[in-house]
């Protein structure tokens, strides 16, 4: 099954506004970590051996991040899409396959970098071009899944139904992943994203976890941002780290 714009037009403006995004709020984390990790390759001194271990070990936890996030698209929301429609998700599917095999790829040049010496400025601008092509091509997979995936779900489940799938989904991440996400996820995301997602953690998570949460987001919002984010909360603007 293919979905054409026309389709996809018409469904998203059919649907009651606004629908549960199941993709937006994990995509502006990964758009975030991508964009700062490529970032962090380019300007990496080839030549000075722990800034080249430091980068190395962050192109490697974003490439054990996109290999888990394609496991639980595949596991949770291609399930979901299948269940209901058929062979929608099969292009997208094939690019997951795509993706982990360009990863792979990926871990052998982060590995070039401790290769013999002379060899590491052209290994990190190997890695660097290779790098910029995977982000490249994600940027233009993660639109299709939030417009034609979207359009898919949003014509076939409720809200309560997407809730209940996102729901499950969450429930299967261990808390170490869960923290890194939200490291990304919740600087990515704009004020009112922000306040939805932590209040909701707040009313349900323990305690102890909402406030590791506070404690891994703060150093990364602005001091006006985090002032925001508490009021809307009802904390004190002391509350999570001081430092930033």
């Amino acid at each position: 099954m293919k979905i054409n714009e026309q389709e996809i037009q018409a469904i998203t403006a059919a649907q009651p506004s606004p629908r549960l995004d199941l993709y937006a709020g994990i995509h502006k984390a990964l758009r975030a970590l991508m964009a700062d990790t490529l970032l962090a390759v380019g300007r990496m001194d080839p030549d000075d051996t722990a800034e080249r271990r430091a980068v190395s070990a962050r192109v490697l936890e974003l490439l054990d991040f996109c290999a888990s996030h394609v496991a639980h698209e595949n596991e949770f929301v291609h399930a979901a899409i299948e269940a209901r429609a058929p062979g929608a998700s099969d292009a997208i599917g094939h690019e997951h396959e795509v993706h982990l095999a360009q990863i792979t790829r990926l871990r052998t040049a982060v590995a070039a970098l401790s290769g013999p010496a002379g060899s590491d400025a052209a290994a990190a601008l190997d890695l660097y071009r290779s790098l910029a092509l995977f982000i490249a091509e994600n940027f233009q997979h993660m639109h299709v899944e939030e417009t034609a995936h979207n359009a898919v779900l949003w014509a076939r489940y409720t809200d309560a139904e997407l809730v209940a799938i996102h729901n499950t989904l969450l429930a299967s991440i261990p808390p170490t992943e869960m923290m890194y996400t939200l490291r990304w996820l919740v600087p990515a995301m704009h004020a009112g994203e922000r306040t939805a997602l932590l209040a909701d953690m707040q009313a349900h998570a323990p305690a102890p976890a909402f406030a590791a949460a506070l404690d891994t987001v703060r150093p990364h919002l602005s001091d006006a941002e985090w002032a925001k984010l508490t009021r809307s909360l009802g904390l004190p603007p002391a509350a999570g780290l001081v430092q930033v």
